[in-house]
């Protein structure tokens, strides 16, 4: 098992940065992805960011150019800088990581709101 536990949310003003963090424990050296999605209220859950065991991440279109992700081996630990918020980045994000064989793992979310 993957467990992650994500922290970093809060309140923002529009326009302003904010730097979320999962770390992950477990299995992890059975992780062949691991990323961000965000739900933002009555919306689906969506890409914000996936990293591969290859080295490449993907980015939502959202969120292209604004957030960027890395990664602290030694921490096992991801990072989301997100700078240019908009109030539509207003949502839950999670961490997600995969297993080899395609097994899911969630973080509890965190709370991140961009407001005036």
């Amino acid at each position: 098992q993957v467990q992650l536990v994500e922290s970093g949310g809060g309140l923002v003003q529009p326009g302003g940065s904010l730097r979320l963090s999962c770390a992950a424990s477990g299995s992890i050296f059975s992780i062949n992805e691991l990323g961000w999605y965000r739900q933002a209220p009555g919306k689906q859950r969506e890409l914000v960011a996936l990293g591969f065991s290859t080295g490449t991440t993907t980015y939502g279109d959202s969120v292209k150019g604004r957030f960027t992700m890395s990664r602290d081996s030694a921490k096992n630990t991801i990072y989301l800088q997100m700078n240019s918020l908009k109030t539509e980045d207003t949502g839950v994000y999670y961490c997600y990581a995969q297993r080899m064989g395609g097994v899911g793992s969630w973080g509890q979310g965190t709370q991140v709101t961009v407001s005036s």
